[in-house]
């Protein structure tokens, strides 16, 4: 059982020991947990100021009964284990269990859509947050469409994420994880879900690029699952556009690899082959985000009948404002803060407006309307 108010699941690895860095900026004590504890014990010591942080390591197999006995008593987890498609079900079905809240980082929207399905009702009914995606690539962005709906009548949103710099070794694993559901990935047109094909890339123009940047689906993203059941909108598309067009068309053309050759195969062999493409990729740790290097830019288009707003948020070292956002957000669920429970984006779980001045506090994110 836990002792801490906040459990870490995986938190070795390069998000995990972000969010403990966050966890120590809010002096929230924790448990940093994953199955391999000396690997546990030796990363928290590379995490920048953690001798002042209260927290414990603890060792854990990925089974049903050991999580739950280390996720009672705590009142949030964090959860940085990816693929989430393979290895969180089991991490939120613990939480449900041990009647924690549950936050994770993934960018697998078609994951979030099942689990939400399936495991909303039981948070609900406890009064708990079930909020994965928790990170850069989505709440940002969220958080833009918030501003963009103060505008009346908007009810169409298009968003775009452009990242400059290099997916982690988790991220790519989730890329390549994605191509699995591929074929769930959609986006609202007139209050209907209408699916992407796969393998397609997009010509995508953004304000502070002259050029033409290429962008993909990424999993269909969680704007139009979150906004799905929100009156004010009638059509919602996202996708993703790293500035790296080099990097983006090598993942358009992985996808067609994927659906020519790997897609017929038995899962069992496609799974192995797929996270070995994923580890060529990227084998390895990235270092420590660069403020001048690694910038992103978050842009949502509003429209209405006869108007139009658009909202865009500058922000940098978005591995670092994931960390923050999940901490920010542990602050809040602890002691119950909260205004909404069950399957629900963690804007709708906190606040946007709250959320946006954590960002700023840390001087992560800037916004401009027009």
């Amino acid at each position: 059982m836990s002792k801490k108010p906040v459990v870490i699941y995986g938190a070795s690895g390069y998000t995990g020991r972000l969010v403990a860095e966050a966890m120590r900026h809010y002096q929230i004590p924790f448990i940093a947990a994953g199955r391999n504890g000396p690997r546990v014990e030796e990363a928290m010591k590379l995490v920048p100021g953690i001798e002042t942080a209260e927290y414990e390591v603890a060792e854990v197999n990925h089974d049903l009964e050991s999580l739950v006995e280390l996720f009672s008593g705590a009142e949030v987890v964090c959860n940085t284990v990816g693929p989430m498609w393979y290895y969180a079900p089991l991490v939120v079905e613990a939480c449900a269990r041990a009647g924690a809240h549950y936050l994770d980082s993934t960018g697998e929207a078609t994951f979030v859509d099942e689990v939400g399905q399936q495991f909303g009702d039981q948070f609900a009914a406890a009064g708990k947050v079930l909020s994965p995606s928790t990170a850069y690539m989505f709440t940002v962005l969220e958080i833009a469409a918030h501003i963009v709906l103060e505008t009346p009548g908007i009810d169409s949103l298009e968003a775009i994420c452009s990242p400059t710099g290099t997916p982690t070794f988790g991220s790519t694993q989730t890329i390549f994880s994605t191509f699995e559901s591929a074929d769930k990935a959609f986006y609202l047109e007139n209050n209907q879900r209408v699916y992407w094909p796969p393998a397609v890339g997009y010509e995508t123009v953004l304000p502070d690029r002259p050029r033409a940047l290429y962008s993909h689906a990424w999993s269909g993203g969680t704007l139009p699952l979150y906004f799905e059941k929100d009156p004010r909108i009638i059509n919602c598309r996202q996708t993703t556009a790293f500035t790296s067009r080099e990097l983006m068309e090598q993942v358009t053309e992985m996808q067609k690899m994927y659906e020519r050759d790997l897609k017929p195969l038995p899962e069992k062999e496609r799974k192995a082959k797929l996270a070995a493409i994923g580890e060529q990729m990227q084998p390895g740790m990235p270092p420590r985000e660069n403020r001048l290097v690694h910038r992103n830019v978050d842009v949502v288009h509003g429209r209405g009948s006869t108007h139009a707003v658009s909202c865009t948020i500058r922000s940098v070292n978005p591995y670092q404002l994931t960390g923050i956002l999940h901490a920010a957000a542990a602050n809040y669920l602890i002691g119950g803060r909260h205004f909404a429970s069950g399957a629900v984006s963690i804007c709708q779980a906190v606040g946007y407006q709250e959320l946006l001045g954590q960002l700023q506090n840390f001087g992560l994110a800037q916004v401009e309307t027009n």
